[in-house]
């Protein structure tokens, strides 16, 4: 009897926690990925970091910096493999003119929130995101027991 592999239920490959806590999100976008042979086998294995990441817009090109894929220890000996690479990112032109208009703004940036699958794609999904305040942060921290607090509250009191 031959065993199967047990299948993806979740599409989401990686998420960026980081994002909400550091940022106000403003607009989103979902863009397709360059991407080489062994780092859709390393994705696919769940082996991503999207903390840093970040998204920059030169001579019209949207880049992803920072991602990092490490490498299958079954990968190939005689390829070289960089796990931190510049990954293009593929976007439409007006997509791409919306995003350099924004970062072009005082405080906004471009931000990778998500990497998931859809179909047999890659997708990132990035947003134009706004940088917050420390107070902000702190305020956001508070919201964040309250809401849990009544959470509590409410299971206990039914």
């Amino acid at each position: 009897m031959i065993k199967k592999k047990p299948k993806i239920t979740s599409s989401t490959i990686g998420l960026n926690k980081k994002v909400k806590h550091d940022y106000f999100i403003e607009q989103k976008f979902e863009a397709g990925l360059a991407l080489k042979g062994w780092e859709v086998k390393s994705l696919r294995a769940g082996r991503i970091n999207l903390t840093d990441t970040y998204v920059h817009i030169k001579n019209g090109e949207a880049w992803l910096i920072g991602t990092n894929i490490s490498p299958l220890p079954t990968a190939s000996t005689h390829y070289v493999t960089d796990p931190t690479r510049t990954r293009k990112l593929l976007l439409n032109h007006r997509e791409l003119s919306t995003l350099e208009a924004g970062v072009n703004q005082k405080g906004f940036t471009c931000v990778c929130t998500a990497l998931y699958w859809k179909g047999h794609l890659v997708k990132c999904e990035i947003a134009l995101a706004k940088g917050k305040a420390h107070y902000d942060k702190r305020m956001d921290d508070k919201e964040q027991d309250w809401n849990r607090q009544k959470q509590r509250i409410m299971r206990h009191s039914v």
